[in-house]
């Protein structure tokens, strides 16, 4: 079955592009994009480069050879993905220069023989003096990565491993291929958006709008097409000759910008290094929260039969949905209710500054109310949801402003936005920008309990109430910001 290709994604240079333009065009519309002219200083692109521009692999042996990582066997298939041995990346390496015979293009994907793919390879944590790249200013509002280099995403004992996938310490991963190496068709994790910098080699992508998700699942929507290029039942997936498809050929020193929401198959065309992140911001933050109410209506409809003779059913399925999807509803209030804190905590200090500093701030002002009001846009939609009911406390708002993970939080976010917005001459103190809001809101100082989205939602309320009772300088308000 010929796929139908139409259309194309836009290039253009990321060197002529400036966050806000970056934000209004593809992040708010959710709209991919290729960048180029942004990596011409990584030190990646120099070492591990040769200089007939393939993949140094004695390098990698040499420098990283003991690193432990995941190798996808691209010719087999292991449940929805591709079957995966754990090795060194000496092994890889070593593996790789033995040799795999380049695949024809036309063969489908899953009828190829075994070719070994690098995947999910988390370099910056296994290497963190070892300056690689610098991520683009266009990727810098990253929520999760952010959270993660302070914060466990699970807090619950009994789901915690330090190596297991859930766990996962960061969403910042290296990709190593030969030619014909590929990852079957896939929304990616949490549905947050990616980024993907090429060091070295070509990729063919195909995207598939959101509007056209349900084209690719049965007709039960539980399972979606695994290889598009191969012979795709029309009995199991009825819509799929209805789809439509975007396809991109991104090259050496390109970046590709891609969407929440849409679905993506990727084949390497070349032997291929790439750089990835996943991510999420305030922009994207509803396509989290309704990725998690439908994965966790399907938890709970797989167990329902157990209802009766379960002990603790809602926390069962709150497991399972960690374990399905990476992080459960608790996770989620947890990770946006600290966000929701630093974030009043940057907003009291700018704003009870003086008057140059208010003026030469607007941006920030005007960024950090835009994340409380989509934080809040989002606990309005989860405070109906029924997974919430019945839970002990979860986060106390005393322990939190003392925690000194929360301090560091506090100030890579006041770093972050000193980053992405306009350059600026005013003095941002991120750190007595968390001592402000820890020592002026009354009602942080009580022991306050998150335990439920409308809690987090009063807390807000109650933040900008007394911020803009107390006579700053400038006044917030939410409601006709998200």
């Amino acid at each position: 079955m010929g796929l139908r290709i139409v259309g194309q994604i836009e290039r253009l240079n990321g060197r002529e592009l400036t966050y806000q333009q970056f934000v209004e065009r593809y992040l708010r519309k959710n709209q991919p994009v290729v960048l180029t002219g942004l990596m011409d200083e990584w030190r990646a692109c120099k070492d591990w480069v040769t200089r007939d521009g393939r993949p140094n692999l004695p390098f990698f042996a040499t420098h990283f050879g003991k690193s432990r990582v995941q190798v996808a066997d691209c010719g087999t298939r292991e449940f929805t993905d591709q079957k995966r041995e754990e090795m060194s990346v000496s092994e890889f390496a070593e593996r790789w220069l033995m040799g795999c015979e380049p695949e024809d293009s036309d063969v489908p994907t899953g009828d190829r023989p075994r070719v070994p793919y690098l995947k999910d390879w988390h370099f910056v944590k296994d290497y963190p003096d070892y300056v690689a790249y610098t991520t683009p200013v266009f990727f810098h509002d990253d929520w999760l990565n952010l959270y993660l280099d302070c914060y466990r995403m699970h807090t619950d004992p009994e789901m915690y491993q330090e190596s297991d996938d859930i766990s996962c310490s960061d969403y910042r991963f290296v990709y190593m291929g030969t030619k014909g190496s590929w990852t079957p068709l896939h929304a990616d994790v949490f549905r947050s958006y990616s980024w993907s910098a090429n060091v070295c080699g070509k990729k063919q992508w195909l995207f598939l709008s959101p509007s056209q998700r349900h084209l690719v699942f049965d007709r039960n929507m539980k399972n979606s097409v695994y290889d598009i290029f191969s012979d795709v039942s029309e009995m199991t997936f009825p819509g799929f000759k209805e789809t439509i498809w975007t396809e991109c050929i991104q090259e050496e020193n390109e970046i590709i910008f891609v969407p929440s929401g849409w679905y993506h198959q990727v084949q390497n065309l070349e032997d291929t290094i790439s750089i990835n992140h996943n991510w999420f911001n305030a922009h994207n933050l509803s396509w989290i929260w309704d990725l998690l109410s439908r994965d966790y209506d399907d938890a709970k409809e797989y167990i329902e039969d157990i209802r009766d003779i379960c002990d603790d059913f809602e926390g069962l399925c709150q497991r399972n949905l960690a374990a399905n999807t990476g992080m459960n509803f608790f996770d989620f209030l947890i990770f946006v209710t600290r966000f929701a804190f630093a974030y009043l905590g940057q907003l009291c200090y700018l704003l009870r500054g003086d008057d140059d500093t208010i003026q030469h701030s607007s941006l920030a002002v005007q960024q950090l109310a835009l994340n409380l009001a989509f934080i809040r846009k989002i606990a309005m939609k989860m405070k109906d949801a029924e997974g919430f009911e019945k839970h002990p406390d979860i986060l106390d708002t005393a322990e939190t402003l003392n925690d000194p993970r929360f301090s560091e939080l506090c100030i890579k976010v006041g770093n972050t936005y000193r980053m992405i917005l306009e350059p600026q001459p005013w003095s941002y103190n991120t750190a007595k920008a968390y001592v402000d809001v820890s020592g002026d809101f009354d009602f942080l100082k009580k022991g306050s309990l998150v335990c439920t989205p409308g809690d987090l939602v009063s807390c807000i309320d109650n933040a900008l109430e007394n911020l803009n009772r107390k006579g700053s300088k400038g006044s917030i308000h939410l409601g006709e910001l998200a």
